[in-house]
């Protein structure tokens, strides 16, 4: 099935959740992978991607490299085999890949075409998906980038076959995610359906995809309902960062974010007790932790200051209404904030 997203600027481009087809190119490519996609799809890929002069950067895997060292890696290789600008990146794996291929497409040469071709399912159903793009530094993550959208998404359910099970959860976190803040039957149906079936995976991928077009269309840099869609990532950033990107994988930081994130709405009165059980029941489910323990809680406060949402001296959250919707805002007092902190 494709999936058409539509920006300003008659921006378009299609995501395809099929079989992976022939991908043939009259321009020059360079895939970027890692070791850990390339050693089981690698093969896989190259049979069906035909350029006449295709070339492959591997870097290092994990969140721990998404940095501007591997960034430089990836943009040495393009001056050394003379990419010019209607040449084209090829993002071949999870988030990290499809994050760090589309900011070297965004700044090479002022901008060149990338395409994704997501490996994870986190990615599939989310990172692949409208042109956000970046980096990590010592004060937080993604706070270099750009917004740079793909030429094409192709999705390829294939993919899933080889996925760590911990890397499945890290991405139904991201779909369970999507379902809180905007389609209470999707949750519903969640509750009800096993997502370790290859037919329910499918559709979620679908839904989730639908979805995230849906908002991105509305609002492609953040403006305004886009940023509905960093629910649980304000406090699990934080997590990341405390625990040096090694401890958790990025979608299960989230899972954390989530319940913190539904603390406070219980606190301040959007959420009742049993949606967030609801919530926490289907992340567990999934083996997606849902417990962080905080050594110092003012400082845990003090690094929401360093998210690319806050303004000033206000921190943004979002924050669930029930299951179906939710609230962006600043206006959470730090006494609430800390409060919750203080139960973790």
């Amino acid at each position: 099935m494709i999936v058409n997203i539509k920006l300003p600027n008659n921006i378009s481009y299609d995501i395809t959740i099929d079989t992976l087809k022939e991908l043939t190119f009259d321009r020059k490519v360079v895939v970027v992978t890692n070791p850990t996609v390339s050693g089981f799809h690698l093969e896989y890929f190259k049979n069906k991607i035909k350029s006449n002069n295709l070339s492959i950067v591997t870097i290092p895997d994990g969140e721990e490299y998404k940095n501007m060292e591997t960034v430089d890696m990836i943009l040495e290789h393009c001056f050394e085999n003379r990419l010019n600008r209607k040449s084209l990146l090829v993002a071949f794996g999870g988030g990290v890949i499809g994050d760090m291929t589309g900011f070297c497409a965004s700044i090479y040469q002022r901008g060149i075409d990338f395409i994704q071709v997501p490996t994870t399912l986190l990615s599939q159903v989310d990172a692949s998906v409208g042109g956000k793009t970046g980096v990590n530094n010592k004060f937080g993550k993604n706070l270099i980038g750009a917004f740079h959208q793909p030429r094409a998404v192709y999705i390829d359910p294939y993919f899933l076959s080889t996925l760590p099970k911990r890397e499945f959860g890290a991405g139904i976190a991201e779909i369970v995610k999507m379902a809180v803040t905007f389609n209470k039957e999707f949750f519903e149906w969640i509750e009800s359906h096993d997502l370790y079936d290859e037919e329910n995976i499918k559709v979620a991928i679908k839904k989730s995809v639908e979805t995230k077009a849906w908002v991105v269309s509305q609002d492609e840099k953040e403006n305004g309902i886009r940023a509905a869609l960093n629910y649980g990532h304000t406090f699990g950033h934080v997590v990341e960062n405390e625990t040096k990107y090694s401890k958790y994988l990025h979608g299960e930081a989230v899972g954390i974010g989530m319940i913190m994130a539904n603390e406070v709405s219980k606190k301040i009165g959007l959420m009742s007790s049993e949606d967030a059980l609801r919530v926490k029941n289907v992340l567990e489910k999934y083996n997606i932790p849902t417990s962080y323990k905080i050594n110092d809680v003012e400082d845990f406060y003090e690094h929401f200051f360093l998210d690319k949402k806050s303004l000033d001296d206000k921190i943004k959250f979002i924050l669930p209404v029930g299951i179906g919707d939710c609230k962006i805002t600043d206006e959470v007092s730090k006494t609430d904030v800390i409060d919750v902190l203080k139960g973790f």
